[in-house]
């Protein structure tokens, strides 16, 4: 963990928390400077008419009205959503930008604003590998922008990351800017208890890996642990109802809360990420949600990759509610890898990818694709453990 060493920590994007604060929506983003917002969403939620709920809002409020509505995106942020989205943009002289969904439509909102700042048409040909830009060159982007998380995991809402699935190179890249989250996130429990069990699961399981790869980070910092350790806390607390009990509002706006504390810590202390770094390469090759990868990744990561948690396990075992072993720090983490395998177990989560029929013949190809994917840059991981792992979650049929 850096002490005495410098680092940096930056907590930019305000956070308006609380059941029913969606209907601040069209005040914040007028008084952020907006008049004509673009809203992004998907056609599941239009569906579910939350859409509509935002939508519904501009009707009671003069001055500003949304220009349009953008809900073409799919799961991930694909570069074809993205270059879409910023035709759409243009096309209806937006000024500023909602986005109501989980990540995959946060992030796309996110880099349609980078590339509207960038004068970027087509953000494939630019997002090719990981693209790091940092103050004081990064400048803020003067699009006025308000996120609303529908999930509770990626805490895309106040992130300065997008993961951005390009299908030319079918390569999910990081766009990194301290600008580019959101101005205001806005967590309303209300529009969370229609999420349907599976996602809630797989949403949550992927906040608990940001508060474990932050934690666990060689980057860590005591701000940055502080902000793991709670949200830890408060998943393992919470998931298992919010899971159960759709309804329960309380539930949900601890997951909200979790799951934006855990990425706040996961980009601060961002070195070292395994459990992601598999995850994207299987999520690109197979579509597999991300959530639910580093649902079935986790444990089989930690267990095959000991050295990297002994350190500091010790440390998070009581977010777990496991009283540490100081004597011996390898059977609290044993401990921890099985509170972590049965929480996904009671969310219903499955311990491998039957459903998605790889083939194991596949594994040889895998280990490049791992180690060629961006967020293997800080952090390349062995083709043993690659393989080890690979060969746990693919399939329980697959002999070790």
């Amino acid at each position: 963990m850096k002490t005495t060493s410098y680092f940096e920590f930056t907590h930019r994007p305000e956070i308006r928390s609380g059941a029913g604060s969606h209907i601040l929506v069209p005040d914040l983003i007028q008084g952020l400077g907006g008049k004509r917002p673009v809203l992004f969403s998907d056609k599941g939620l239009t569906d579910a008419g939350l859409t509509q709920k935002i939508k519904s809002l501009f009707d009671m409020v003069p001055g500003i009205k949304l220009a349009g509505v953008f809900d073409d995106i799919q799961q991930d942020a694909k570069s074809s959503n993205i270059n879409r989205g910023l035709k759409y943009f243009k096309e209806c002289n937006g000024d500023s930008i909602i986005a109501i969904g989980g990540g995959s439509v946060i992030d796309t909102a996110k880099t349609v604003k980078w590339a509207l700042y960038n004068g970027v048409n087509e953000v494939e040909y630019i997002l090719t590998g990981n693209v790091l830009e940092v103050w004081p060159d990064a400048k803020p982007f003067g699009i006025p922008h308000i996120s609303i998380p529908t999930t509770a995991g990626t805490g895309s809402e106040i992130s300065s990351i997008s993961v951005v699935f390009n299908e030319m190179l079918n390569l999910k890249c990081n766009l990194m800017n301290p600008y580019l989250s959101s101005d205001i996130a806005v967590l309303d429990p209300d529009l969370t208890v229609g999420l349907p069990p599976r996602v809630t699961a797989f949403t949550g399981m992927d906040a608990l890996t940001h508060a474990v790869e932050g934690f666990f980070s060689t980057k860590s910092t005591n701000f940055s642990d502080a902000f793991a350790l709670h949200a830890a806390k408060i998943i393992v607390e919470n998931l298992t109802t919010a899971v159960r009990d759709g309804k329960n509002v309380a539930a949900r706006a601890n997951m909200l809360q979790a799951s934006a504390m855990a990425i706040t810590s996961f980009q601060s202390a961002m070195a070292n990420i395994p459990i992601h770094n598999i995850a994207h390469t299987y999520g690109a090759k197979y579509g597999i949600p991300h959530g639910l990868a580093n649902a079935v990744l986790m444990p089989s990561v930690m267990k095959n990759m000991p050295s990297m948690y002994l350190p500091k396990v010790n440390a998070f075992a009581p977010a777990l509610g496991i009283i540490p072993n100081a004597e011996n720090p390898q059977e609290t983490l044993e401990e921890c890898i099985n509170v972590i395998v049965d929480l996904r177990n009671t969310v219903n989560l499955p311990d491998s990818f039957d459903e998605f029929n790889i083939d194991a013949a596949d594994i040889p190809q895998l280990v490049p694709a791992v180690q060629n994917d961006p967020s293997s840059l800080s952090f390349r991981i062995p083709d043993d453990i690659i393989v080890n792992v690979s060969k746990e979650v693919i399939s329980s049929k697959v002999s070790i």
